[in-house]
C-alpha cells in the first residue's frame, strides 16, 4: 500500500522538531513532501537549519514572509488548500502551535485528509496567548493527537476531544538535540567565536508577542537584565536578539545594557552549543524550557505560565515574569539550586514512534476505505439487479 505524507512546517522551532519525523519516513521509504508557509523567513531561522541538520529542501515555499495577520491566514490558507488539493496526501502531520499549524490543518480539513498533530495536549491556560489558541483548535480538529509527556496527555482526555486516537509519544525535540549536540561540538566552536568561557554567562532570548507587544512587560525584561549584570559583573552576558524584538525594541526607544553583548539568531547548532555552556537561560521560548532541560541547564522563564509544567515540577526551570525584581530573585535561586534532572519529554525515539503509529493509523483507514468502496459499488449493483424492469 503505497502511503504519502505531508510534513508542515513553518518556523525554527517546527524545522528542528520535525527533523526526527522526516528522518524516520526516510528509513522507512515513506513518500513525503515538504510545505514550508514561510512565516520565519530571515536565512538564520529559516534555511540554515535545512543545511545544518542536512534536511531535503522544502518542495513547496509559501513565502508568506512579514505580514499582518489577516494576509498570513490568507495567503497561508491559499497556498495550503492549492498544495493539498493538487498532492492528495494521506494524512497532514503538524507540529507545535503557530499560525501555520493552525492554517495547515484548517486547509487539511476542507479536503477531508486527517491530521496528525505531534505536540498536542499543551497548554497555558492563558487565552491572551496566540498560541494557545492555535493549539488549542488544532488538537480539536485532529484525528491523531501525538503527545509529548502525561501532563499534555491528561490535558486531552479534561477537554473530551473526539481524536480518533491519542498517544503519549515524547518529544521529538529530544531526538533532535540527541541527534545534534555531538555534531555541534564536532563543527562549530561558539565559545570562541565570541570570547565566552563555559559556564560564565547567562544567556537571554525573549520574543513572545505578549511580551515584546508590551512596551512594559519588554521594558520590565531589559530592566531585569540590568539589574543582573550588576549583581553578576563576574559573569558575560548574551542576548539573542529576535527580529521582533529588536523591532519592538527601537520602536518604544528602549535600550539594551552595553555590557550585554547582542548576537543575531544563530543555527541550530550554534545555538545549541550557546545553550549547553551557559550557566543559565533567561527566555520566554517554550521550546528553550525543553531543550535546556535535556542539556541540564537551569531556566528561568520570562512569563507568568508555561505550557511545559513538567519542566517546574522537576524545579528545572522556574517563572518570573518581567517584574525586574522577580526575574532577579529567580535566578539567583535557579543559579544556587542543586537540581536532580530528569528526562521528561522522552529517550530520543519519539519520530520513529510517531511515524510507526501514523502508517498503522493512515494504514487501517485507507484499508477501511477501500473495504466501504466496495460495500457501496455491491449495494449499487444488488440495486440495479433487483431492480423492476422498466
Amino acid at each position: 500500500m503505497t502511503l504519502k505524507f505531508a510534513i508542515v512546517v513553518g518556523t525554527r522551532p517546527e524545522i528542528v522538531k520535525m527533523a526526527p519525523i522526516i528522518r524516520a519516513c526516510q528509513k522507512k521509504k515513506i513518500n513525503f513532501f515538504i510545505l514550508h508557509s514561510g512565516q520565519h523567513y530571515d536565512k538564520n531561522m529559516d534555511s540554515i537549519f535545512f543545511e545544518e541538520l542536512e534536511l531535503p529542501k522544502p518542495d513547496y515555499n509559501l513565502h508568506v514572509g512579514s505580514q499582518s495577520f489577516r494576509k498570513h491566514v490568507g495567503l497561508m490558507m491559499k497556498g495550503m488548500n492549492k498544495i493539498f488539493k493538487k498532492e492528495q496526501p494521506d494524512v497532514v502531520i503538524v507540529q507545535g502551535d503557530t499560525l501555520t499549524v493552525l492554517m495547515a490543518a484548517l486547509a487539511a480539513k476542507k479536503w477531508d485528509i486527517p491530521v496528525a498533530h505531534h505536540e498536542a495536549g499543551l497548554r497555558s491556560h492563558d487565552l491572551s496567548m496566540p498560541e494557545e489558541i492555535n493549539r488549542i483548535l488544532t488538537d480539536h480538529i485532529s484525528e491523531y493527537l501525538f503527545c509529548p509527556t502525561n501532563d499534555a496527555l491528561e490535558n486531552i482526555k479534561f477537554e473530551g476531544l473526539n481524536a480518533q486516537y491519542y498517544l503519549k509519544t515524547g518529544n521529538t525535540i529530544v531526538d533532535a538535540v540527541k541527534e545534534n549536540i555531538e555534531l555541534a561540538n564536532k563543527k562549530v566552536d561558539v565559545l570562541k567565536k565570541f570570547n565566552l568561557v563555559s559556564k560564565k554567562y547567562f544567556l537571554i532570548t525573549a520574543h513572545r508577542a505578549e511580551n515584546t507587544d508590551v512596551k512594559e512587560r519588554l521594558e520590565g525584561i531589559l530592566k531585569g537584565i540590568e539589574k543582573l549584570t550588576i549583581k553578576y559583573p563576574k559573569y558575560k552576558f548574551v542576548f539573542s536578539l529576535h527580529p521582533r524584538t529588536k523591532k519592538k525594541i527601537e520602536e518604544y526607544n528602549l535600550t539594551i545594557p552595553s555590557v550585554v553583548k547582542v548576537v543575531d539568531p544563530l543555527g541550530f547548532l550554534e545555538f545549541l552549543q550557546l545553550e549547553k555552556n551557559a550557566a543559565i537561560v533567561l527566555t520566554d521560548s517554550g521550546g528553550l524550557q525543553e531543550e535546556c532541560s535535556i542539556l541540564r541547564v537551569p531556566v528561568v522563564t520570562l512569563r507568568e505560565n508555561t505550557e511545559r509544567p513538567e519542566t517546574i515540577t522537576a524545579k528545572m526551570n522556574v517563572l518570573a515574569g518581567t517584574n525586574p525584581d522577580k526575574i532577579v530573585q529567580q535566578t539567583e535561586l535557579m543559579l544556587n539550586a542543586k537540581i536532580e534532572w530528569k528526562d521528561v519529554f522522552g529517550d530520543g525515539h519519539s519520530g520513529e514512534i510517531i511515524i510507526e503509529e501514523i502508517v498503522k493509523l493512515i494504514k487501517k483507514r485507507k484499508s477501511l476505505k477501500e473495504r466501504l468502496k466496495w460495500i457501496k459499488r455491491m449495494i449499487i449493483k444488488n440495486i440495479n439487479y433487483y431492480s423492476p424492469i422498466k
